[in-house]
C-alpha cells in the first residue's frame, strides 16, 4: 500500500513525542530530522521536503507550543496541517460546464500510466452523478486501447465513440463532438495516445486536438509507481499544453507515494482523483485532509464509509454491524459472507489503513491479517466453513475436537489449519467488537458501529 513505509516511520517519530511531558527545541529538531528523512525516502521532492520542514519548524519552536499542556500532540497537528496544505488544502472537483452544455475532458499522460482505464472509471463516476458521458477512442497507435475502451465502456454502461485506427485523432475528436450533440451526451472524455516518454510528436498532437475542439478540462494521468518522474512529467505537460488537474493511478500498489505529495506543490495543479485498484469502481475523490490522516495513521473512516455505501450490500452490512456489537457476536455464516464484502472494498490493506487505531498495527500483526486474507488462505477458509454443518456455522460454541477432525477431513486440510482458523476467527470477533467500541458503540447515524460496514474477516 502506498505510504505504508512513510506512515510507519512518522508514527514511530510521533510515538516518541507523545511520551514526553515537555519538549525542548532539540526534541523538535530531532523529530523533524526524522520526518525529513522519512519524506525523502518516500520519494517526495527534496525542495518540497525542505520547505515543508522549515514551515513546521517555525511554527513548532514557539514558546506556546514547547511549554503547552500537550506539546507532542501540538507538533503532530502542525505536521498534519502542513501535509494537508502540501496536498492542496481543499478538495477540487472537475469544473463542468453549467446546465446542459457539454463538457469536454481530454485525458493525457504517458503510455502505461492507466489513461484508458481511468477514462472509463471517470465516466462511471460522472454517470453516477446523473451525467451522460461519451468515451472517445482517440489512441489510434495502440489498437488494444480501442478494444479496451469499448470493453470497459460496456461494463460501465457508457457509450464509446470509435472510428478505428485509420483516422487522425483530430478528426476523431471533431466527429465525436457531432456524435455527442446528436445523442445528448453532456460529457465527452477524449482518450488520447501516450508514449513511453515525453516527445514532440505527442505534444504536437495534443495541441492540435485542443486547437480543433474546445477542451474544458485537461486531465493528466500519472502513475504513482514512477516516483519523481511523475513530477517531471506533470511539469512538462503543464508547461507545454496546460493541465487543469491530475489523477494519480496505482496508489494502492507497492509505491512510496511521494509523487502524490509533490505534484501539487511543484505544479500548483490539484489532484482530482486517485486510482486505488484495478476494478472500474476503484477511483476515489482526492481529499487532502483524509489522505494526511491516513499517512499519519489516524485512519479515514469517511472514505471507507463512502466506499462501503457504493460496494457493499447495506442490509447485510447493517445486520452484521448489529451482531458485531451484540452479545452473540458473528458466526461462521457471517464470516463467509463478509469475506465477499471485503473483496469489494479492495482487500484487507485498504481497510486497515482507513480504520483509526488499526492503521498503526505492527508489521507482524499486519502480516498476520493480510496472510489470513490472501487468495489461497481465503480458499482454505471457505472450504473449512463449507465443511461444517448448518448448526456448527450458526453456533461457534459447538466446536469440539471430534467435530474439528471431521471438518478437516471434509475440507481436505490438516487439523492444525482448522485449529488455526478457529483461533483466528475468535480473535477477529474480539477485534471487531473492540473496534466497534472505539468507533462509537452500538449504532451511529450510518447504521452500525462500522458505519454500516458490518464485520470483516480480519
Amino acid at each position: 500500500m502506498a505510504f505504508e513505509s512513510l506512515s510507519d516511520k512518522l508514527q514511530n517519530v510521533f510515538r516518541d513525542l507523545r511520551g514526553k511531558g515537555r519538549l525542548s527545541e532539540g526534541d523538535v529538531k530531532t523529530a523533524l530530522k526524522e520526518v525529513r528523512l522519512a519524506l525523502l525516502e518516500a520519494d517526495v521532492n527534496f525542495r518540497v521536503v525542505k520547505d515543508f520542514t522549515k514551515k513546521v519548524s517555525e511554527k513548532a519552536t514557539g514558546e506556546a507550543v514547547l511549554t503547552g499542556l500537550n506539546p507532542g500532540q501540538t507538533v503532530i497537528k502542525l505536521v498534519n496541517d502542513e501535509l494537508v496544505s502540501l496536498m492542496g488544502s481543499e478538495t477540487t472537483e472537475l469544473k463542468l460546464q453549467p446546465g446542459k452544455a457539454t463538457t469536454v475532458i481530454m485525458m493525457v499522460g504517458l503510455q502505461g500510466a492507466g489513461k484508458t482505464t481511468t477514462a472509463a472509471k471517470l465516466a462511471g463516476k460522472l454517470k453516477l452523478k446523473g451525467k451522460k458521458p461519451l468515451l472517445v477512442a482517440g489512441d489510434v497507435y495502440r489498437p488494444a486501447a480501442i478494444d479496451q475502451l469499448k470493453i470497459n465502456g460496456e461494463k460501465q454502461e457508457v457509450s464509446v465513440f470509435s472510428m478505428g485506427a485509420k483516422h487522425s485523432p483530430v478528426d476523431i475528436a471533431k466527429a465525436a463532438m457531432e456524435h455527442a450533440k446528436e445523442h445528448g451526451n453532456n460529457i465527452v472524455i477524449l482518450d488520447t495516445a501516450g508514449r513511453l516518454h515525453v516527445d514532440e510528436d505527442m505534444m504536437a498532437e495534443l495541441e492540435a486536438i485542443k486547437a480543433a475542439v474546445e477542451v474544458h478540462q485537461t486531465v493528466l494521468v500519472v502513475d504513482a509507481m514512477t516516483g519523481q518522474d511523475a513530477v517531471n512529467v506533470a511539469t512538462t505537460f503543464n508547461d507545454r499544453i496546460g493541465v487543469d488537474g491530475v489523477i494519480i493511478t496505482k496508489l494502492d500498489g507497492d509505491t512510496r507515494g511521494g509523487a502524490a505529495l509533490s505534484i501539487r506543490a511543484v505544479t500548483g495543479k490539484p489532484i482530482l482523483y486517485v486510482g486505488m485498484g484495478e476494478k472500474l469502481s476503484d477511483l476515489e475523490q482526492f481529499y487532502p485532509e483524509r489522505m494526511a490522516s491516513r499517512i499519519l495513521g489516524m485512519g479515514d473512516m469517511l472514505s471507507l464509509i463512502e466506499k462501503a455505501q457504493e460496494s457493499v450490500d447495506q442490509e447485510k452490512a447493517m445486520e452484521l454491524s448489529r451482531k458485531v456489537v451484540g452479545k452473540e457476536g458473528i458466526d461462521y455464516n457471517d464470516y463467509l459472507m463478509s469475506m465477499d464484502q471485503m473483496k469489494n472494498l479492495g482487500g484487507i490493506s485498504s481497510i486497515l489503513s482507513m480504520i483509526p487505531g488499526l492503521g498503526g498495527l505492527t508489521g507482524g500483526q499486519r502480516e498476520m491479517l493480510e496472510e489470513a486474507a490472501n487468495g489461497k488462505q481465503m480458499a482454505h477458509t471457505k472450504a473449512i466453513i463449507q465443511s461444517m454443518t448448518p448448526e456448527e456455522r450458526a453456533n461457534p460454541k459447538l466446536m469440539r475436537p471430534q467435530r474439528k477432525r471431521r471438518i478437516a477431513k471434509g475440507a481436505g486440510l490438516d487439523i492444525a489449519e482448522v485449529n488455526r482458523f478457529i483461533k483466528q476467527f475468535e480473535q477477529s470477533r474480539k477485534m471487531m467488537k473492540n473496534a466497534a467500541g472505539l468507533l462509537g458503540g452500538k449504532r451511529g447515524r450510518h447504521g452500525g458501529g462500522f458505519g454500516g460496514l458490518g464485520g470483516f474477516p480480519f
